[in-house]
């Protein structure tokens, strides 16, 4: 079920009427049927996927809880992982994996394609789990007696498709809290909510009309073309990520959830390092915490301190999708975050001393801005090699070029004027404040009536769905 759909409007209506019409002990009930509804909407088959990881998680933090010796508790951890890990591995990876082997043997590989589609959003619940079971080994989480409760966790439905990936310390306690109905929980959370869709219906969807029309053949298209589709997709798929947090996170907060920011203006960072404490933070911190730091972090020489953080940057670019565009993207970002310390550290053995300043400031945030965008025409493109053309297209623009777009001049300023209303919005209010109920009403009526008569309505998927 999308959220940009009139279901999903019914659907949210009706959950949360009933969630504060039930008892407190019947709601984790209504939740978890809830949540199971939404996702078989999409294919009711996958649910088998995600009982699998529940049923195998739930029962080795039990053992884990009970078992005091090292080696077996590592050998549990290591069961669960591997479980969790070889779900994704088959439907996500495998195919990637023959076809790679097989083109290795020119085609003669020996290795079957499984005719299987990626599950909804697998990633994200996956990774929901695991840390549920790596927090219990441990030993900064208990392990969860009540299996609906623990089941509720991995399913939420709000942050179920596309995150934020939560941690249990911070969601499970809140299933036994008492919600008692909040007005100003609803209002902040239906604020979010609208502002979410906004992002969605009248931004992001808007630009990918352009953005989609420029990469499906990127090499018919000119270098003024493929510039302006690759900034506009900057700000497609942060309004399109970024909307669906708002959607979910508002959502939850109207029932009286708290889920955890992810994002924090991130195109206003002065580097690529601020970039990534902005940006997708569910994700970006579950891999410091449970890769990076593992890994020795940057307390090690500064050899092994770079591989770390390139590592960390390959694995979290395949993790988005199983092509080689995205380990690209990935090895590109940990090369900017590595160049970054290593330039700063020469600047310091210098005597560099950092006197920031407004025109400064301002260059950076450029600089970093333009440094995302041309690691995103990789995450964006279908090929490595159509990545490539478009870059060097863009580095060689030949402004006689015939530009064509697949919006009209009208279209593209009101993307333009949206983009610059969407900067002024992150700049001075990251949060629409709610406490003045008129202040409210005014501008809630006014998000929600743009969204019917400028949204684009093509029931157009989330970006982050299909990882």
């Amino acid at each position: 079920m999308l959220f940009n759909s009139l279901p999903f409007l019914f659907f949210y209506l009706i959950v949360t009427t009933l969630f504060f019409l039930i008892k407190d002990t019947r709601r984790w009930i209504l939740l978890l049927i809830a949540s199971c509804y939404f996702y078989i909407t999409f294919v009711p088959a996958y649910l088998l996927i995600i009982a699998f990881t529940i049923v195998v998680d739930y029962y080795v933090a039990l053992a884990l809880e009970k078992t005091l010796d090292k080696k077996k508790r590592k050998r549990l951890l290591i069961f669960s992982l591997v479980a969790n890990i070889g779900v994704l591995a088959i439907f996500k990876y495998y195919n990637f994996f023959a076809s790679n082997v097989n083109q290795l043997f020119n085609g003669h590989g020996a290795l079957l394609y499984l005719k299987i589609l990626l599950p909804i959003g697998l990633s994200f619940h996956t990774f929901q789990a695991m840390s549920y079971t790596i927090e219990v080994y441990r030993g900064n989480q208990q392990a969860e007696k009540h299996f609906g409760i623990y089941a509720l966790y991995v399913m939420f439905y709000p942050q179920l498709v596309a995150g934020p990936i939560e941690r249990p310390q911070n969601i499970i306690h809140q299933f036994y809290e008492k919600h008692p109905f909040n007005y100003d929980n609803l209002k902040a959370g239906l604020m979010q909510m609208a502002t979410g869709f906004f992002k969605k219906v009248i931004i992001a969807d808007r630009l990918a009309i352009l953005v989609d029309g420029a990469y499906l053949h990127p090499r018919t298209q000119s270098g003024i073309t493929l510039l302006i589709a690759t900034l506009f997709y900057s700000f497609q798929i942060y309004c399109d990520f970024s909307g669906y947090s708002d959607i979910a996170i508002g959502a939850a907060r109207t029932m009286g959830f708290t889920l955890m920011d992810n994002f924090r203006a991130p195109y206003f960072s002065r580097s690529v390092n601020e970039f990534w404490t902005r940006w997708h933070i569910s994700l970006s911190t579950w891999f410091r915490d449970y890769l990076y730091i593992p890994l020795g972090g940057n307390r090690v020489r500064v050899s092994r301190w770079y591989f770390n953080l390139m590592i960390v940057f390959i694995i979290s670019g395949f993790w988005h999708g199983a092509n080689w565009t995205f380990i690209v993207w990935g090895a590109l970002h940990g090369t900017f975050l590595i160049v970054h310390i290593a330039c700063n550290k020469l600047l310091q053995r210098w005597g560099y001393q950092f006197k920031p300043n407004p025109l400064k400031t301002l260059l950076q945030v450029i600089f970093t801005f333009l440094l995302v965008s041309v690691a995103w025409i990789f995450f964006r493109a279908t090929y490595v090699s159509d990545a490539i053309y478009i870059v060097k297209s863009i580095f060689h623009i030949n402004f006689n070029d015939h530009v064509q777009f697949s919006l009209n001049n009208n279209e593209i300023w009101f993307s333009v004027f949206l983009i610059v209303l969407l900067c002024l919005k992150e700049r001075f209010y990251l949060i629409i404040p709610t406490k003045k109920n008129l202040s409210f009403i005014i501008l809630f009526s006014i998000i929600v009536f743009s969204c019917y008569f400028f949204g684009v309505f093509n029931n157009k998927q989330f970006i982050y769905f299909q990882f």
